[in-house]
Order: C-alpha cells, then sequence, then structure tokens
C-alpha cells in the first residue's frame, strides 16, 4: 500500500524576510528615512525660496551660478553639478544595493526575483503607457513618457515616518527591491534615451577608468584617496562623452564585491555603501532637491497641470500608472506561480504600497529636465506636476495605510518581540531547542516567583485571621468593641 501524495505547501508571497535580510533591509531603510525627511525639508525649502518675491531673484542667482573649471568642459551652473554631480552618488549607492540583491539578496534565487521584477517594470511600462495616451489624445509632446515611471524610495519612506505606520517588514523589503530594480531601468532609460551625441574618445577614457577601478577593486588596493580622485576622473570623462554622468556612478558601485569572504564580517560593498549612503541620503539627494524642486506654483500653475496633456500626463501616470502597474504585476506573478499572499496580509496592502510607489520625486525630476530640455517653462511646468503627482500618491497612500495601521502594528509586534532578550525577535528561533530552553528558565523564574508572592500573600492573610479563624474586620474611624463607641 503506497502513501498518499501529498502536494507541495504553496509559495508564499511577502512571507516573513530571513533574518540577515531583515537587519540589513532595516538598516539600509532607517538611513534612507532620515535622508527622506530631509529630502522633505529641501522639497519645501526650494518652494519657498522660488516662490515668496522677496527671495525669488536670489534663488535664480544661485541656481544659474557658473563655477568649474572650463577646461575641462565642467563650468557647471549650480543646478547643473546638483543634477550631474551629486546625482552620481546616489546611483553609486544605488549600484551597490543592486549588485548586493543579485548576488547576495532576494534577486539572487529567480523565483524570488521574478515578483520585484515584474512588479518593478509593470510599474514603469503601465505609467508610461498612462502618459502616452494622455498626450496622444490631447495632442501633447510624447518626450516625457519616462517622467512617471520612477519610485523615490527616499521620498516614500519619509511619508512613512511622518505618518507614523507599522508597515511589516516584508512591504517594507517589497518597497526598497522594487525602487532598486526601478532605479536599474531608469539609469537604461536615461543612457538609452537621453543621449544625443557621443564623444568616443572620453567615452573610451571613461571606459578606460573603469577598468582601472576594476582591477584596483580586484588587487585588493584600499584606500579612499586611490578611488575618489579616480572615480572623480572617470565621472569628468563621462559627462564630457554624452553620456549622462550618472551612469558612470552605477557602473562603479556595480564593480564592488557584495560578498563575503572567510574572515569578513562584513563585504567591501557593505562597507562603502555604510559609509556612502549617509552622504547620498543626507547630503546628495537633498541638495538636488533644494536646486530642483524650486518652481513657481501658483493657483493658476496648479490649473493648468491638469489642462495641459504633458502635465496632465505625468499626474495620471504617477498616481493611477503606478498603482495599477505595480499591483497588476505582483497579482499576475502570483496568480501565473501558483504562490499565495502571506497569511498575515491583504491584497489591499500591496495595493496600498503600489499606490505610495507612484512618489516618482528625485528621477522623475532629473528625468523631466532631460526631457524637455530647451524649453524652460515646460521643464518647470513638468517637475510642478511631478510635485502633485507625488503628493496626491502620498495622500492616498497615506488613507490607504491609515485603514490598516492596527492589522500593521500586531504584525510589527510580533516581528520585534523578543522575550529572551538575546537581540534576536523570538519568531526566528522557534526551531532553536536552546531558545526553548531559555524561555523555559524564564517561565520558571516567573513561576517561582508568582508562588513567592501567593505564599507572601498568604501568610500576611492567616497573620490577620481572628481566633474564629475569620479574617478581623476593619473597624473604620478608629471604633473599639465596647458597644460599638469609638475607642
Amino acid at each position: 500500500m503506497t502513501a498518499p501524495r501529498t502536494t507541495a505547501a504553496a509559495r508564499k508571497v511577502f512571507g516573513r524576510l530571513s533574518l540577515p535580510e531583515r537587519t540589513f533591509v532595516a538598516d539600509a531603510l532607517r538611513t534612507e528615512t532620515v535622508g527622506g525627511v530631509l529630502l522633505l525639508v529641501a522639497a519645501v525649502a526650494a518652494l519657498i525660496w522660488a516662490n515668496v518675491p522677496a527671495l525669488r531673484d536670489s534663488y535664480e542667482s544661485v541656481s544659474h551660478f557658473r563655477l568649474g573649471p572650463g577646461s575641462l568642459g565642467l563650468h557647471l551652473s549650480v543646478e547643473h553639478w546638483a543634477a550631474d554631480g551629486l546625482l552620481a552618488v546616489f546611483f553609486f549607492v544605488a549600484g551597490i544595493e543592486l549588485k548586493r540583491e543579485l548576488v547576495a539578496g532576494d534577486l539572487r534565487d529567480p523565483r524570488a526575483a521574478a515578483l520585484p521584477v515584474v512588479a518593478a517594470l509593470c510599474g514603469m511600462a503601465v505609467p508610461a503607457l498612462v502618459y502616452s495616451l494622455t498626450n496622444l489624445t490631447g495632442g501633447g509632446s510624447l518626450a516625457g513618457w519616462a517622467v512617471p515611471t520612477a519610485t523615490d524610495i527616499a521620498f516614500a519612506l519619509a511619508v512613512l515616518a511622518v505618518i507614523g505606520t507599522s508597515l511589516p517588514g516584508a512591504l517594507r523589503a517589497f518597497l526598497l527591491t522594487l525602487a532598486v530594480v526601478d532605479d536599474l531601468f531608469a539609469i537604461l532609460i536615461i543612457a538609452v534615451f537621453f543621449t544625443d551625441s557621443i564623444d568616443f574618445a572620453a567615452l573610451g577614457g571613461a571606459a578606460a577608468g573603469l577598468v582601472v577601478f576594476w582591477v584596483l577593486l580586484r588587487s585588493g588596493v584600499r584606500g579612499w584617496y586611490v578611488y575618489v580622485p579616480l572615480a572623480l576622473v572617470i565621472w569628468s570623462l563621462m559627462y564630457n562623452s554624452g553620456v549622462h554622468a550618472t551612469i558612470a556612478g552605477v557602473a562603479m558601485g556595480l564593480m564592488l564585491r557584495c560578498t563575503t569572504r572567510e574572515g569578513e564580517e562584513h563585504s567591501p560593498g557593505e562597507r562603502v555603501e555604510h559609509l556612502v549612503r549617509p552622504l547620498s541620503a543626507g547630503l546628495a539627494v537633498p541638495l538636488f532637491a533644494l536646486f530642483s524642486a524650486g518652481v513657481a506654483v501658483s493657483g493658476g500653475a496648479l490649473g493648468d497641470v491638469f489642462t495641459k496633456p504633458e502635465t496632465l500626463g505625468v499626474v495620471l501616470g504617477l498616481v493611477v500608472g503606478k498603482a495599477v502597474g505595480i499591483f497588476g504585476g505582483t497579482w499576475l506573478t502570483a496568480r501565473f506561480t501558483r504562490a499565495s499572499l502571506s497569511d498575515d496580509l491583504a491584497w489591499a496592502d500591496v495595493f496600498a504600497v503600489a499606490s505610495l510607489a507612484g512618489i516618482g520625486f528625485t528621477v522623475s525630476l532629473l528625468i523631466g529636465e532631460l526631457a524637455f530640455d530647451g524649453d524652460r517653462l515646460l521643464t518647470d511646468e513638468v517637475k510642478a506636476s511631478v510635485l502633485l503627482g507625488s503628493l496626491i500618491a502620498a495622500t492616498f497612500a497615506t488613507v490607504l495605510l491609515k485603514l490598516r495601521n492596527a492589522e500593521y502594528r500586531r504584525i510589527y509586534e510580533t516581528e520585534e518581540r523578543d522575550e529572551d532578550s538575546d537581540g534576536i525577535p523570538d519568531i526566528y528561533e522557534q526551531d532553536d531547542p536552546a531558545y526553548h530552553l531559555r524561555m523555559a528558565a524564564i517561565h520558571d523564574r516567573k513561576a517561582a516567583e508568582h508562588r513567592r508572592v501567593a505564599e507572601e500573600i498568604a501568610r500576611k492573610q492567616n497573620e490577620a485571621k481572628d481566633g474564629t479563624g475569620h479574617v478581623a474586620a476593619e473597624v473604620p474611624g478608629g471604633a473599639g468593641e465596647d458597644g460599638g463607641r469609638p475607642a
């Protein structure tokens, strides 16, 4: 007689993260959240600076002030330095994140990678389609099709920090991985679609510099004084080649080793990311926002956002396209891989996170500048539409997330509980005998303490009993036994 066949347990999407992945994600999100708050502050400061009549001229003067060596082709405006120089640091970190995900994170497993990759692709394709349809029907320009395709992870996490939601770790990790894949495709879009002409001599020099960078890394050469000057040379050559200079940043990030060797606690990529991420999140991206988000905003200007096809396409792409694309890609992936949603979550949670991904601040502003280069008025209008679309997406996501916040808090508390105080959440130690022995000892100590307290209470009650075996009643007001008169 043969045993009945059993079906394998269905694979869960948004299940609990592994402990190392959880630790990495928590550290990365903590830095990004702080950077996101600074990003919000910088964006608000830019809007105030650019719209207060007494300050508006100074904003223009500072943004367009030029500096740098002209002989090297780098006599650029402050706004240009922020977009091409500081964002190279941001994309350098993005490159390291992508490399780590590919060799040590969720993207290493093709089955696990399918979900964020498909979700990110759909989350870029659908907004581009929404923008294109809006402009085809309205007679607008298709040049800005890529503007609503990007997700700004720092801004999204800042929103989570401000509204105080206890979003479960699996959904936060999904948002982070989604943004990493999103950044990769945004880089490819910038490289392929926004490169007008190429100086092959400068590009060859940048490629040679990248080879030297790679050889030094593989040879074990250490020291910032070697890599920082080389990185600046590579960046300047890439800029002069006509290819967007941020490509140099992501290329160098991808070259770092993100796997550990014997005797290493952290890989070189993790160490460098730990050092550079605060610089990216706390300085580079906020400064870019300061000099990119300063657009003139008025009631009439905001109204125009909904009347011009280019700006309306951006808003609809961010608010509708992102939510529908990411949610649809996630649902289809789960459907066709026969995976089921984690028992703790509902599809409404996935839609809320997809809506939050409609915040497309940093890279959307950058692509908007590239797409409408030469048309200052339309560039500013598209920037305003990015700000408005991101605000609408953030507000909509906030409402959806708040509706489920009590459930998120319950999941979060379960994930964080550490009753044996060993620094590892209890939920990760259920299969460890040592954990159960520690918990048994803890419960024994608690039981012994409860027994001691119970015995102490019983002893005091016995001492208070009278000779008849009844507890003596407490006499109010100091009354005695003589006829009930006061003693």
